[in-house]
């Protein structure tokens, strides 16, 4: 089936036809192509910009058609490749040409991905626009490593929170979030686990509660490391190339890799 998306508002009327451009913010999920959703791989086979993020799988890319114009915006911890100002500036600018563009995303936007910053400069540009959902990496990583984010015995609530701040030290409600029965989701909490841990316990989380470090979920380079908290503090594996998500829980123990 080859449907063909048309963006609200680019219909003209009678008489000379104005560009009318669009952006399409698309989550392209935990990586393989496979975990994209219909209507995201129906906005790149249309996309004449492509601006994408650094942990998108090249298999993805090539779904463009070989007329796009593909523009790298890649992200690394400590390093913007473009920064969050120059990205807005490159989507209001190629779509007041009339252009149809794709902001590729890892997981989805709406998930720690800025998609507030850049809808709101797409706003104030009067530039139209729609997002589009991705698999976001707690469920990709819950799912990768056989457990789940939330168990009616086990976990009543998941809670997603930053594993740094955008300055200074993590600003959190840390006995509300030692109190047991819930999943606590930390994006790019790596480099933080053993902050993250000691504030957990100095608040009353048992040592011993399960917790996860989940790296490259649902990709061929995919490791998982699950023990009690105070083990994995311990390891502290640290920051790698691919990316990682740290999952503290009792949900985590019904993980197969789960040592005790």
């Amino acid at each position: 089936m080859n449907l063909e998306i048309k963006p609200p508002g680019t219909e003209q009327a009678s008489g000379p036809t104005v560009p009318v451009g669009f952006v399409h913010l698309v989550g392209a999920g935990p990586g393989p192509l496979d975990l994209l959703t219909l209507r995201a791989v129906r906005c790149l086979e249309q996309a004449e910009v492509l601006i994408y993020d650094r942990l998108v799988d090249p298999a993805v890319l090539e779904t463009v058609p070989a007329t796009c114009l593909r523009i790298s915006a890649g992200k690394a911890s400590g390093h913007h490749q473009l920064p969050q100002a120059e990205i807005n500036r490159l989507m209001v600018e190629q779509a007041s040409l009339g252009k149809r563009v794709v902001r590729l995303k890892g997981g989805d936007p709406n998930v720690f991905g800025r998609a507030a910053e850049e809808t709101a400069a797409l706003q104030e540009a009067h530039i139209p626009f729609d997002v589009v959902p991705g698999v976001t990496a707690a469920s990709s990583s819950a799912a990768a490593a056989g457990f789940s984010l939330t168990h009616r015995d086990l976990s009543h609530s998941c809670v997603f929170l930053a594993g740094h701040g955008a300055s200074g030290p993590l600003d959190y409600d840390w006995p509300a979030l030692a109190k047991p029965q819930q999943t606590r989701v930390f994006y790019m909490g790596v480099e933080r686990l053993k902050l993250i841990g000691e504030k957990l316990i100095e608040h009353g989380l048992s040592p011993n509660t399960p917790a996860a470090l989940i790296y490259a979920a649902q990709g061929e380079q995919q490791e998982i490391i699950a023990c009690p908290l105070d083990h994995l503090m311990a390891l502290n594996p640290g920051y790698r190339a691919t990316p990682g998500l740290l999952v503290i829980g009792e949900t985590v123990q019904l993980s197969p890799n789960f040592k005790a």
